[in-house]
């Protein structure tokens, strides 16, 4: 099992190769910068442990001040593996948002090695604008939203635009960016 250092140094990694080097998410560079993203690696041995961590943060996020953290990615690196399984544990994340009545405050995205869109093949090279080193649920503000929104009004663009730079990438560098390693040379 990789380390705590392991696991937060390959999602900077990520961060700064794949979503903001590759301006995947034009809104996450500003934050980053401002260390404004706290990134929490979860220990939990079961699925109950890993939903209290998450209550944990969203309360968290809810309360403090977004100068001092924004937006909050929470990993597990072994509990979540299974994509399926994580789908799952996405769905009670967003009842979580409910439950706790923070709807219109939050929102849950997510990232994972093994990131399928509906509708495709496993290595179909969108897939990878949602490949993480980790399965991480991503909790948003959505004050964050709204402000990107107004910058950005047809979030679409972003999207398709992302699709065309995985294809564009090719398999073996979006593979190492997934992973939060450098794009290896072409030949």
């Amino acid at each position: 099992m990789p380390t705590h250092e392991e696991v937060i140094q390959a999602t900077r990694n990520w961060l700064e190769k794949a979503v903001i080097g590759l301006n995947l998410c034009p809104f996450a560079k500003a934050v980053y910068v401002k260390n404004q993203v706290r990134i929490v690696v979860s220990e939990a041995k079961h699925l109950d442990a890993f939903l209290e961590d998450l209550d944990r943060e969203m309360l968290y996020l809810a309360e403090v001040d977004p100068e001092v953290t924004d937006t909050t990615l929470l990993i597990h690196p072994t509990l979540l593996a299974d994509f399926l399984t994580f789908n799952d544990v996405v769905a009670i994340a967003e009842e979580a948002v409910d439950e706790h009545e923070l709807t219109g405050i939050l929102q849950v995205a997510n990232f994972h090695p093994q990131f399928q869109f509906d509708g495709t093949e496993l290595d179909d090279l969108g897939n990878f604008t949602n490949r993480s080193p980790y399965p991480t649920i991503h909790l948003i503000r959505e004050s964050s939203i709204a402000k990107a929104a107004e910058a950005f009004p047809d979030a679409s663009v972003i999207f398709e635009r992302n699709i065309q730079v995985m294809n564009d990438l090719g398999l073996d560098a979006c593979q190492a960016l997934a992973k939060g390693e450098d794009i290896p040379a072409r030949s």
